[in-house]
């Protein structure tokens, strides 16, 4: 578990939050679970100072708690948690898909194609990692393609900041193959330039994306509260 950075490559730091962060997303290290800086230093070879660092940075995400004298606590999700994400990934991304749509850009709609394709390729072998990837690098595309790849760094933060162990769809709510459908009208409007289309089909993808993950974590009842009451992204 030893982490060691060396020339050219990323800081200590960098590198003991890609770990922390990979291990709490994996769920290795468990929601609820408690560590002491002193431990994990020792765990990943490094000292406490890139540590603190790392953990400064995963508690901005949100991922884990600072605890005063107890060392770190890694979040669970609850509902508030997924609806406050979701409300404001539809704010980002709606506008986005249709500001994409709208841009006449010959080169995306390619690019949406072959990565769609490698989403349903991914389903087919059952390889979860390289489908979440290709998931986030289609969803980054459309921020990028508007000129504003800075969004899509804010997405990829809202998303890790609930998908820690447990939460998430694959293979429990819906198939991968399931989620490759979804964006098949996103990408679709994309290529027909219809601005309309493409910001109800991102709609109608992230609210049943909310809608599952709130269902998970807090049961039918919670989920069907969301909908109703829902007043960003309509």
């Amino acid at each position: 578990m030893t982490v060691v950075a060396g020339p050219g490559r990323r800081s200590a730091t960098d590198e003991v939050f890609a770990r922390l962060r990979e291990e709490i997303l994996t769920g290795r290290l468990a929601p609820g679970s408690q560590h002491s800086v002193y431990r994990l230093s020792a765990e990943l070879g490094v000292s406490r100072t890139p540590v603190r660092e790392a953990v400064l940075r995963l508690a901005d995400l949100g991922l884990v708690t600072i605890e005063k004298n107890r060392g770190i606590r890694v979040r669970g999700v609850h509902v508030e948690d997924v609806r406050d994400v979701f409300e404001l990934r539809l704010l980002l991304e709606v506008p986005v898909a249709a500001a994409a749509a709208r841009g006449g850009d010959p080169v995306l709609p390619v690019r949406l194609r072959e990565v769609l394709a490698a989403m349903r390729a991914a389903a087919d072998e059952d390889d979860v990692p390289t489908f979440a990837q290709l998931d986030r690098s289609l969803h980054a595309a459309l921020g990028e393609a508007v000129g504003n790849a800075r969004l899509s760094q804010e997405v990829d933060r809202l998303r890790d900041s609930i998908q820690v162990r447990g939460v998430a769809t694959f293979g429990r709510t819906r198939s991968m193959r399931d989620v490759a459908d979804e964006h098949e009208p996103i990408v679709a409007a994309v290529e027909a330039g219809d601005a309309a289309a493409a910001a109800s089909a991102m709609r109608d993808h992230l609210v049943r994306t909310a809608a599952l993950l709130i269902a998970q974590v807090g049961g039918p009842e919670a989920a069907r509260d969301w909908e109703r009451g829902r007043r960003i992204g309509q």
